[in-house]
């Protein structure tokens, strides 16, 4: 069974007050979008497998830890995951990029696939999928669907801002996967936006309307 984290990091949670204000401007909210997306990374990656090396240092041999065996990749959900994809980036630099895009309709507020294109060994890396908003929960659990379609076993999500509408769905369809939640938020409201949520995220990485 997958676990269901919430942070509580007291930077994490001063980050995301930040970016929730409706003042808050293009520039300043992407480049505190990508700093929320390294922190919760640095969080979800603390169980990744090690395994001891042997190297030498100016003074001597020794062992140390490094990574085992398993490759990253990062699957932002098109467009607005492509804002927490720098700061992961940051952190796991050797880590590979696939693109997900799916695009929510607006009457039935179910996702609709539009690209996906994945590193060619996707099934053999340890995956993270993004997007800042987990609202219905519908884009991602497709998202995953897909992936597990393609192979991929090793699973994790990770947003920003999370309705229980949204963790609910994901962690119903998809029991095995592990789910990393900056804040949780109170509710979705009558047209599927995240309430007190932070408006539409894309919107504001971007500065489109």
């Amino acid at each position: 069974m997958g676990k269901i984290v919430v942070m509580d990091h007291p930077l994490i949670q001063h980050k995301i007050g930040y970016i929730r204000r409706k003042d808050t401007g293009t520039k300043d909210f992407r480049q505190t979008i990508s700093e929320i997306a390294m922190l919760i990374c640095y969080e979800a990656t603390r169980n990744l497998q090690l395994e001891d090396v042997d190297i030498e240092t100016p003074i001597c041999k020794t062992t140390v830890k490094e990574l085992k065996g398993k490759k990253m990749a990062v699957v932002p959900i098109l467009r607005a995951g492509l804002g927490m994809v720098d700061g992961m980036l940051t952190l796991i630099p050797t880590a590979k990029v696939g693109h997900i895009g799916l695009y929510r309709d607006p009457e039935t507020h179910e996702p609709v696939e539009y690209y996906c294109k994945l590193p060619e060994d996707c099934s053999q890396r340890e995956i993270f999928v993004v997007d800042p908003m987990l609202a219905t929960g519908g884009s991602a659990s497709a998202a995953i669907t897909m992936l597990k379609q393609k192979g991929c076993k090793n699973i994790h999500f990770m947003c920003i801002i999370a309705a229980p509408e949204g963790i609910d769905r994901l962690s119903k369809d998809h029991p095995d996967i592990d789910i990393y939640i900056g804040a949780k938020d109170e509710k979705l409201n009558d047209h599927a936006y995240i309430v007190p949520g932070l408006g539409d995220a894309g919107d504001r990485i971007f500065g489109t309307k």
